[in-house]
């Protein structure tokens, strides 16, 4: 996994591999039992979200449909998109990993998702390293272990094209893991750390382009580097970190330099932080107690009820905990010890800034459940959170171990050293049980995966058959019908008050206006199905219709002026 994680063993002379020097055991390097472990570990992970990948869990929708869209664009040579289709934040990064793979084996969903398994793969070697090198080798595997297993949500982060979350957590990893490697000096080849330096700016401006998401944790490690490379930072390494980082921010930038761009981009800014006022009980409710436990993958699906709240509102008193302690360290330490209490002090910042940020957001307390997903980064500081417990119950079996006195009395140092053990055991067994239970509980997903699949080829069987290739129909169906069916039935959207959606890419609305006759094609008995009958009715325009897989198709014998302007 790392170099960490390599022991030296010796073999016996004439046996292989052989010593140079005759009679002298040669001397080989491997990696120790707990690499082993964690590596068993992310391949049982990977071949479980590979598994999911095959049966189409989660179901994709429209936004991963635009992303795959963007990425056939892309291997065409018709767009090079910078950001989301119809936005101005959230890169393409997935899209322009999947170009290739599409243009070897054509454009699918599944290809779409393929390369999110390498990141997967990358953030949990990240992950073991970082937290081998800031805590201990076998509570890395108990971290790996937790992110083998993974909820709807968490697996939604790791495998679904959505835009920005699957590459963020480990672009966020990898800037800590090297701030720390070159915080302590480790390797002093200049060379090796002039790449460092490089490598940290190059992946920092990607990760912002990605999704600003990830900016607490960017400037949490940007910090450790700082403290451990400032007089470094002072030379060219600065010079070149800057230099990288502008390269991979190169795609935003350009982007916002295009005329009216950045005024566009600061209204649409503006406008989703708007709306409709959360209480501040909602949002400590929604963003807290609701939203940590599904955003970590300790309750199935949106569904989150019962004694995990409690791990939600735990969840703070953790992090505070964790940062009192790696902050106390970090002042009586120096040298190479200070760097690693600092890097553990920016897993906490990190995952406080995230949560504090969501938890004020109008979002955590009006739509929790489906806007956890800006959670999703506090899988980063899940050491930082369970070490204290780690630690305290890790105490308790040395104690055990050796003899060594654990009475029962609270005011008794032995006594406080029980009641912390069995406390920190129990909240690790807690928290893996929460997980296993959540992560089986995703096969509750394949009846609707299944449903997903037999509604596309049900709905496109059908338009094909009625000559459909232009038409109107609400956001979540749009694209990913026009993806599926690879742009041969194009679709523009309607929102309930049928005047235009939310359109990402516009040159679809500019074919389905410009056919003469479109169709419409509504989700039965949906408030777009409702006012368009309606709009009918009120015009006294007679249309065919046809019902299939949950739909109602529209062909109108006359203009109806839908959408209104």
């Amino acid at each position: 996994m790392s170099s960490n994680d390599l022991v030296e063993s010796t073999v016996p002379a004439g046996t292989e591999p052989t010593s140079p020097v005759r009679g002298q055991p040669a001397t080989v390097r491997r990696l120790d039992r707990a690499a082993l472990v964690a590596v068993g570990l992310v391949t049982a992970g990977l071949a479980y979200r590979l598994f999911l990948i095959l049966a189409g869990i989660p179901p994709t929708n429209s936004d991963e449909s635009t992303m795959a869209m963007a990425a056939a664009h892309i291997v065409e040579g018709r767009h090079y998109p910078a950001f989301f289709y119809g936005d101005h934040y959230m890169g393409t990064l997935e899209a322009y990993l999947a170009a290739p793979l599409f243009a070897l084996f054509g454009p699918s969903i599944v290809v779409l998702r393929l390369p999110l398994l390498a990141l997967y793969a990358v953030f949990c070697h990240l992950m073991y390293a970082l937290t081998r090198r800031l805590y201990g080798r076998w509570f890395a595997v108990l971290v790996v272990g937790l992110l083998a297993l993974g909820s709807d949500p968490v697996v939604r982060s790791e495998i679904f094209a959505g835009g920005g979350y699957p590459e963020i957590k480990p672009a966020a990893v990898g800037l800590l893991l090297m701030a720390v490697w070159l915080g302590t000096g480790d390797d002093r080849h200049t060379v090796r750390r002039i790449l460092g330096f490089a490598g940290w700016g190059l992946v920092a401006g990607l990760a912002l382009w990605s999704d600003v998401l990830i900016a607490p944790y960017v400037a949490a490690a940007g910090l450790v580097l700082v403290l451990g490379c400032r007089r470094e930072l002072l030379g060219w390494p600065g010079v070149l970190l800057v230099l990288c980082l502008l390269v991979g921010t190169a795609p935003a930038i350009a982007h916002y330099l295009q005329p009216g761009v950045a005024e566009a981009s600061l209204t649409k800014m503006l406008t989703l932080s708007g709306g409709e006022d959360a209480s501040i009980w909602s949002r400590i409710h929604g963003g807290v107690l609701l939203g940590v436990p599904l955003g970590t993958g300790l309750c199935a699906g949106s569904q989150c009820t019962g004694w995990p709240l409690v791990l939600g509102a735990a969840y703070p008193l953790l992090l505070l905990l964790a940062g009192c302690l790696a902050g106390a360290a970090l002042r009586r330490t120096t040298g190479a010890e200070r760097i690693r209490q600092a890097g553990r002090l920016a897993l906490v910042v990190g995952g406080a800034l995230t949560l504090i940020s969501y938890a004020q957001s109008d979002a955590a307390g009006i739509y929790p459940t489906t806007s956890m997903r800006y959670l999703c980064p506090l899988l980063i500081c899940l050491p930082a959170v369970l070490w204290p417990a780690w630690s305290a119950a890790a105490r308790l079996l040395d104690d055990r171990r050796t003899g060594r006195s654990t009475a029962t009395s609270p005011a008794h140092p032995g006594g406080l050293r029980l009641a912390a053990g069995v406390a920190g055991g129990s909240l690790l067994a807690v928290v893996t049980l929460a997980t296993v239970g959540a992560t089986v509980a995703i096969g509750d997903l394949a009846p609707e995966s299944r449903q997903a699949l037999r509604t596309e080829r049900e709905l496109t069987v059908r338009l094909a058959e009625l000559g459909v290739t232009r038409f109107y129909s609400e956001y979540w169906t749009c694209n990913w019908i026009s993806f599926a069916t690879r742009e041969r039935m194009v679709c523009a959207t309607l929102g309930d008050d049928l005047r235009p959606g939310n359109d990402r890419y516009r040159p679809y609305r500019d074919l389905v206006t410009a056919a003469p006759d479109p169709a419409y094609v509504l989700p039965l008995g949906s408030p777009l199905d409702r006012a368009f009958a309606g709009r009918l009715q009120a015009l006294g325009v007679t249309a065919d219709v046809s019902e299939v897989a949950g739909y109602r198709i529209y062909r109108p014998h006359a203009p109806v002026d839908v959408p209104l302007r």
